[in-house]
């Protein structure tokens, strides 16, 4: 009788908690949805020490690095690149736009039209917590939504927590900043920044349900243990009494 007491009250708080648990569809509105476009967002990316680059020269491809393999040329921790005629020369702190231009102009002293290209090849976020596969998200444009961080993460677990996302990122002036957002309600993720830049980190935090579920398998584990240990003395116990 006990047993199925306990049985029915373990019952009884699995379904309490899953109907206080949170809607696991995303973008609900019961409202017509009118799409509206926002402003311009501008962001470029700022080449930093350490980073990997590609530097090609169109009309002068010997020009290429040969040392320059899929990883790209090392931007050294002073900030500079070492190029073939024009030698070293400091990129840290420029957009790609910026340094490829400076390169053009330092290249020109030499050569007739040298046009070409630079790109950071090492631009990724991270992505942590509920998602099926964490880990960096390789980032290799300009502007990349949370949608697709979380397509490269293969989506989200059953257990993820849909409507309080963090982003961690950092404004222009290198401070961090962290943001909420609520992919389970559109309008609230229409009024977010979905943008995920360089160097972001995302973390979606499990379900209370699933909290829940850890902490009683840390209770059954424990109370299995004393059980194990107790199981001996228990049986000494009744063979003395017979």
């Amino acid at each position: 009788m006990k047993r199925r007491l306990l049985a029915l009250t373990a019952l009884s708080v699995m379904v309490i908690l899953s109907g206080c648990g949170r809607d696991r569809t995303l973008l609900q509105t019961d409202q017509k949805v009118l799409i509206k476009p926002k402003g311009k967002v501008t962001y470029d990316y700022r080449i930093k020490p350490n980073d990997r680059v590609s530097v090609t020269v169109y009309k002068y491809p010997e020009l290429t690095p040969t040392s320059m393999s899929e990883k790209g040329l090392l931007i050294d921790s002073q900030g500079y690149i070492s190029l073939p005629l024009i030698h070293r020369i400091k990129l840290a702190g420029l957009t790609q736009t910026q340094a490829a231009r400076i390169l053009e102009r330092r290249y020109a002293k030499y050569l007739k039209d040298p046009a070409l290209n630079l790109e950071v090849l090492n631009k990724r976020a991270y992505i942590l917590g509920e998602v099926k596969k964490p880990g960096p998200v390789p980032l290799d444009r300009e502007k990349t939504t949370i949608f697709e961080a979380l397509a490269v993460g293969e989506g989200l677990t059953d257990d993820a927590l849909r409507d309080d996302i963090l982003v961690l990122t950092h404004d222009r002036g290198g401070n961090l900043e962290l943001h909420r957002i609520d992919l389970s309600n559109y309008h609230a993720l229409a009024a977010s920044n979905l943008t995920i830049k360089p160097d972001d980190v995302i973390y979606v935090p499990p379900s209370g349900w699933k909290e829940f579920k850890i902490n009683s398998e840390n209770f059954s584990s424990a109370f299995k243990l004393i059980a194990d240990v107790a199981s001996p003395f228990v049986t000494l116990k009744y063979l003395f009494r017979d």
